[in-house]
């Protein structure tokens, strides 16, 4: 069932301006009766404002006097809101890390210069004009300005940089660059998996042969061994 487009707002207005149950509101406006409780005893965490569902062409009177005169009825949502659509732009980047995206911006154009600027901008979510700033160096803070992974600043992700990054090399005819910056410890946990391979094996090697050097001296006649002793020669 479709909810009003602000709930709580809603439920205040209607616990103020109807005799509505409870339970009608809260099942209309998508909360828990408790949650209805503490805005009819002012008692909820903020303070509300109430928003007129008539006004907003959620509810109609006559749908609200229906719910008055029998408590068990569902009201019915007149008009659902209209879903709300992110409109086509740069990525959104939260404000605590905007004052980054230079830094991650330089970094790209000198370790990636065949990265475009509209590749620039759909990774890190900026304007091209910074972005020509910073390529021309002539932004206003460039002397503040320091290259860094736009990865590790939490701007984009690796899989979206290595993309557009394979991308540009694609257009620009050259063959896109490789991580090697693990390669050693690959190699080098390789060589450990192997030392500790071959050291297991020559512990085996000579735990069966010191077995096999033991003098058992547990027979209780020639070639008739005592199955509770088994003590090797001193």
């Amino acid at each position: 069932m479709a909810q009003p487009l602000m709930p709580h707002a809603t439920a205040a207005w209607l616990v103020d301006n109807s005799s509505l149950t409870f339970d009608q509101i809260a099942e209309f406006c998508g909360l828990h009766i408790l949650e209805v409780q503490a805005i009819a005893d002012d008692t909820a965490a903020t303070k509300l404002t109430g928003r007129d569902p008539i006004r907003a062409g959620e509810l109609t009177h006559e749908e609200i006097e229906k719910g008055q005169k029998d408590p068990e009825y569902t009201l019915q949502m007149h008009k659902a809101p209209e879903a709300v659509r992110r409109t086509r732009g740069p990525r959104y980047t939260p404000v605590s890390k905007r004052q980054d995206k230079p830094d991650g911006i330089y970094w790209i154009i000198k370790n990636h210069p065949e990265v475009t600027d509209g590749q620039i901008s759909k990774l890190i979510g900026t304007t091209r004009t910074t972005i020509a700033a910073i390529r021309e160096r002539t932004h206003w803070n460039m002397a503040n300005i320091t290259p860094k992974d736009p990865v590790t600043l939490g701007l984009t992700s690796q899989r979206e940089l290595d993309a557009a990054v394979a991308k540009a090399a694609k257009a620009a005819g050259i063959q896109a660059p490789t991580d090697t910056r693990f390669d050693s410890d690959r190699e080098a946990l390789i060589e450990e998996l192997r030392h500790e391979r071959e050291r297991h094996a020559r512990e085996a090697e000579a735990a069966l042969a010191e077995a096999g050097d033991e003098a058992l001296r547990d027979e209780i006649v020639p070639g008739i061994r005592d199955p509770f002793k088994n003590t090797p020669v001193e």
